[in-house]
C-alpha cells in the first residue's frame, strides 16, 4: 500500500472522460456539481454529451431516465448526500423500476463533507438502494478500483449506484493489479482467526488493522468486497467458514450496509460470531473525515483493539462452551 495524490472522484472522471471520447452515446448529467464531481474536463472536451440542470437533482435523475430512454448510456452526478435522498423516489422509479441504463454516482459518500454536518453526510445510501430492485451497488476502496469500476459501467447496461469519497485516497491495490471484477470479492490477506470485511475507503483501515493484529499473533483474513449488491456470497462463506468469526468495517449506519448485506447471508448459511464495526444509529457530530473516523473507532489503534476484543472474548466464549 502507499499513498496517492489523486481521489477516487478524480480517476472516475478521467475515465469517463476517456470511454466518453470513443463512445457518444455516453451522457454525463450534473446538478451545479461539475466542481464536486470534477467534470469541468468532461464539459470542456464534449459539450455535446456534457448536461447541466442546476440544483434540482430530482431533474436530474429524470432527464438521465429520458436520455437513456432516447439510447444514451448516462451517468447523474453529485453529491451523495442528495442523490440517496433528495431524488430517491425518482431513482427508484425512473431509473430502477423502468430499469434503464442510468448509473448513480455518488460523490463526496459517508463522511466525505463531515465538517458540514449530518445534512450532507450519506450513511444511509446503502441501505437505500440495497433495497431497491434492479440496483447494483459498487464501493470502490481506492483509486485504481475505481478506474476499473468505472470503465466496468461505462461497457455494460443497467441502473447502478456507485459511491466515491472526497479526498485523496491511499492506494490498495498496484498501479498494474487487476482489482475489479463485478460481483467478486478480493481476498487481501488470509488468516485462520477472524475474517475482516470492508468496502470502499474502508478497506485500507482494514488491511492496516489486520497488520497490527499480526504483530499480537492475530492472523485475519481481509476481505475487499467492492460490489456489495450482488454480494459474493461464495467468497465470504468459504473465509468465514475457514475462521469462524467476521467483523465486518464500513463508511457507513451500523443498520442496513454492508455489515447488514453479510449478516444476512451468513445467519441463513453460516451462523457465526459477528461484529458490524460502522457508524452509530445517531447524527453523526461535525469534523473532517480523518477525525470522525479515529472518533467513531473506524481507524488506527481503536479499530484494531475493537477486532482484538473480540477475537479474543470470542474465544473466551468457546472456551468456556466447550469447558461445559
Amino acid at each position: 500500500m502507499s499513498s496517492t495524490g489523486k481521489s477516487s472522484r478524480h480517476a472516475f472522471t478521467e475515465t469517463l472522460l476517456r470511454e466518453a471520447q470513443t463512445d457518444p452515446a455516453i451522457f454525463a448529467v450534473t446538478s451545479d456539481a461539475r466542481g464536486s464531481v470534477t467534470l469541468g474536463d468532461f464539459a470542456k472536451s464534449l459539450p455535446a454529451q456534457f448536461v447541466e440542470v442546476g440544483i434540482a437533482e430530482q431533474n436530474a435523475v429524470g432527464i438521465g431516465a429520458g436520455l437513456a430512454r432516447s439510447g444514451k448510456r448516462v451517468f447523474v452526478c453529485g453529491p451523495a448526500c442528495f442523490y440517496s435522498a433528495r431524488s430517491a423516489e425518482q431513482v427508484k422509479n425512473d431509473v430502477a423500476y423502468a430499469d434503464v441504463d442510468v448509473k448513480i454516482v455518488g460523490v463526496s459518500g459517508g463522511v466525505s463533507y463531515g465538517a458540514l454536518g449530518s445534512t450532507h453526510h450519506s450513511l444511509h445510501d446503502i441501505a437505500l438502494y440495497r433495497a431497491i430492485p434492479n440496483m447494483r451497488i459498487i464501493l470502490p476502496a481506492d483509486v485504481r478500483q475505481t478506474a476499473q469500476a468505472t470503465e466496468y459501467l461505462a461497457r455494460n447496461s443497467g441502473p447502478a449506484y456507485m459511491r466515491l469519497g472526497r479526498s485523496p485516497v491511499p492506494a490498495v491495490y498496484g498501479a498494474d493489479e487487476a482489482s475489479f471484477q463485478f460481483g467478486r470479492a478480493n481476498l487481501l490477506r488470509e488468516g485462520t482467526d477472524c475474517t475482516i470485511i470492508a468496502a470502499g475507503e474502508a478497506v485500507y483501515h482494514a488491511v492496516k488493522a489486520a497488520e497490527s493484529l499480526q504483530v499480537q499473533g492475530m492472523n485475519c483474513t481481509v476481505l475487499d468486497v467492492p460490489t456489495i449488491k450482488p454480494l459474493d456470497n461464495e467468497s465470504i462463506l468459504r473465509a468465514v467458514r475457514s475462521t469462524g468469526l467476521v467483523v465486518t468495517i464500513e463508511e457507513h449506519s451500523i443498520f442496513g450496509g454492508l455489515g447488514g448485506a453479510v449478516a444476512e447471508l451468513l445467519i441463513q448459511n453460516e451462523p457465526v460470531p459477528m461484529k458490524i464495526i460502522g457508524f452509530p444509529d445517531e447524527f453523526v457530530v461535525a469534523g473532517e473525515s480523518p477525525e470522525l473516523f479515529e472518533y467513531y473507532g473506524l481507524s488506527g489503534a481503536k479499530l484494531k483493539n475493537t477486532i482484538e476484543e473480540f477475537i479474543r472474548s470470542s474465544s473466551r466464549m468457546k472456551a468456556r462452551s466447550l469447558g461445559a
